[in-house]
């Protein structure tokens, strides 16, 4: 059963132009009736996905590092009482890296917290601006050190392939980042998401985003720098040194269970599919009527299971293992995978086999999207 929570926190100071996230700016927050609400929403869910202890929890959002950390403390009280914590748990809060959030870093560790993951996103006053981030660099620097000082382990995330991206200005703050001493990394290609500011300004014309090959050169240097200073990819946009992986993300890749609570988040477990009410005000609705948030729960077939497997597996360099997934799910390998589309991409070097392992090759993972087309199964995609 469940091994992994997500508790999602849907508000934040600013909404920014990229996020296609369940993020929701309100002028006041009434943190009591939020954290009853969180904590029902976690009690249901324990009766639907009891079972282990948990070995990871995930603060999302949202900005997290905007709840009170008694409230953060309170939920980790819950989920341990109904759960169980492994010794080694991971526990995560994603956090903004405003001085006024950092303030908080040393009690959100003594309420549990013993990894942060900080929205960094550029080194670069002028792109932070541009990306609609309400701290500066210094700022983001400063609230890195201070979390380094409170926390086992932090990452952060950088956003690149801006339309004003050079390979040289790339490498200069990629190589800046590096030197920071984080032992992991997420460093995403800016992608314009249907629905947000940005899809909006790229369609009345105020900027054109960064075309494909300039995108894939700067893919080509992230892999070498990151590869040179320790820090590999295991995912197409995760960096990490060997041991310091996101262990609550693989949890997604290796499709393993998890719950989900709080607006928006998902579930998997149990061969089940949760969804929560993603308007904080219709959550909260739900919770007070139905004694949970979940909007809607479906039993997923086995071919549904094995198709989100192979989408989510193939996004890490360990790639997937075709023989357990047969077992898991009983279907043949020829109806996980199409052997002609397997064979032609492994003799392109786009994808490799070793026994009943298969993955993408590195330096194809930009092109997952058009491979998986070709390799998925026709019973899966049809299914």
């Amino acid at each position: 059963m469940a091994r992994a929570l997500y508790i999602h926190w849907p508000f934040c100071a600013k909404k920014c132009p990229y996020c296609d996230f369940n993020s929701h700016v309100r002028a006041s927050v009434d943190v009591q009736l939020w954290q009853a609400a969180l904590l029902a929403d976690m009690r249901f869910e324990a009766k639907l996905a009891g079972g282990e202890p948990l070995t990871s929890v995930f603060f999302g959002g949202g900005t997290p590092s905007l709840m009170p950390p008694e409230l953060v403390a309170a939920l980790l009280a819950e989920a341990e009482q109904l759960w169980g914590f492994v010794p080694e748990i991971e526990i995560t809060l994603e956090a903004n890296p405003s001085s006024v959030e950092a303030s908080n870093f040393s009690a959100l560790a003594n309420a549990g917290i013993n990894r942060v993951s900080l929205g960094v996103q550029s080194l670069e006053d002028e792109s932070l601006q541009w990306l609609g981030r309400l701290h500066g660099a210094d700022e983001a620097l400063g609230a890195l050190a201070t979390a380094q000082e409170h926390f086992e382990r932090v990452s952060f995330d950088l956003i690149y392939a801006l339309p004003d991206h050079t390979p040289e200005l790339w490498e200069a703050q990629l190589a800046r980042a590096l030197s920071l001493g984080t032992s992991h990394l997420s460093l995403y290609q800016l992608t314009i998401e249907p629905g947000t500011r940005f899809a909006s300004d790229v369609r009345r014309g105020i900027f054109t985003p960064l075309d494909d090959d300039a995108a894939a050169e700067l893919f080509t240097i992230t892999q070498q720098l990151t590869g040179k200073a320790g820090l590999p990819a295991y995912e197409i946009s995760n960096h990490a040194r060997l041991g310091e992986e996101s262990r609550h993300n693989l949890t997604y890749w290796r499709y393993q269970d998890y719950c989900g609570i709080g607006p928006g988040a998902h579930g998997r477990c149990g061969g089940m599919a949760t969804t929560r009410h993603k308007k904080p005000e219709n959550f909260l609705r739900a919770v007070s009527e139905q004694g949970h948030g979940i909007e809607d729960k479906q039993a997923l077939r086995p071919r549904d299971q094995a198709a989100e497997a192979l989408l989510m597996g193939l996004r890490l360099i360990e790639g997937i293992d075709l023989g357990a997934l047969s077992a898991r799910f009983e279907l043949e390998e020829a109806q996980l995978i199409d052997p002609r589309g397997l064979a032609r991409n492994c003799d392109l070097g786009l994808m490799w086999r070793r026994d009943d392992a298969v993955g993408v090759t590195q330096a194809a993972l930009p092109l997952l999207d058009a491979l998986l087309g070709e390799v998925v199964a026709d019973s899966l995609v049809d299914a």
